[in-house]
């Protein structure tokens, strides 16, 4: 399994670089937190009743990626990976033959891909995909960049008590 080292950003770093540091701080943290586990462990259903699992929050960030950078922002229409019109949450839905090379390569193309749809714009710029359904406005970079922060910190959060119930690891 590869991981990458964490670092924050600086703490007097300009907007860009600041945003971009934090949401490459946290990708790198759920990354952390799979590190040396198997697929069974990544797929194991750690708090019954939750259908959550390690294997199953990085299939989801891989669709929030893509749902965000290629559609929202770059209006791609790339359809989703994991779940379908039948099974909404199927990116949480691992199955035996769903592996963490698999999804680990997906989740970082997705990831990749973000970061060349996001490489040529400011963040000012909106995003030529679809509106917000409630408000009818389309969504900046800088808010792209804000929501995916917030999304991964929550999902982290959750990928600290998975870990901590597989394996009893604690950490940051």
């Amino acid at each position: 399994m590869t991981t990458q080292e964490r670092t924050e950003p600086a703490p007097d770093a300009a907007e860009r670089e600041m945003l971009e540091g934090w949401l490459d701080y946290h990708r790198r943290t759920l990354a952390l937190k799979c590190a040396g586990l198997d697929d069974r462990q990544l797929k194991e259903v750690a708090l019954p009743p939750s259908e959550l699992s390690l294997l199953g929050l990085v299939r989801h960030m891989a669709e929030v990626e893509r749902g965000w950078f290629r559609n929202r922002m770059a209006d791609e229409k790339a359809g989703p990976i994991y779940f379908s019109e039948a099974d909404q949450d199927g990116d949480f839905h691992v199955g035996p033959a769903d592996t963490w090379d698999e999804a680990y390569a997906t989740w970082q193309a997705e990831i990749a891909h973000a970061r060349v749809v996001a490489a040529p714009l400011g963040l000012d710029d909106l995003g030529e995909g679809p509106p917000d359904r409630a408000t009818g406005r389309r969504f900046n970079l800088r808010w792209i960049y804000t929501h995916m922060i917030e999304e991964y910190a929550r999902h982290n959060g959750h990928a600290d008590l998975l870990r901590e119930q597989i394996d009893g690891t604690t950490g940051d």
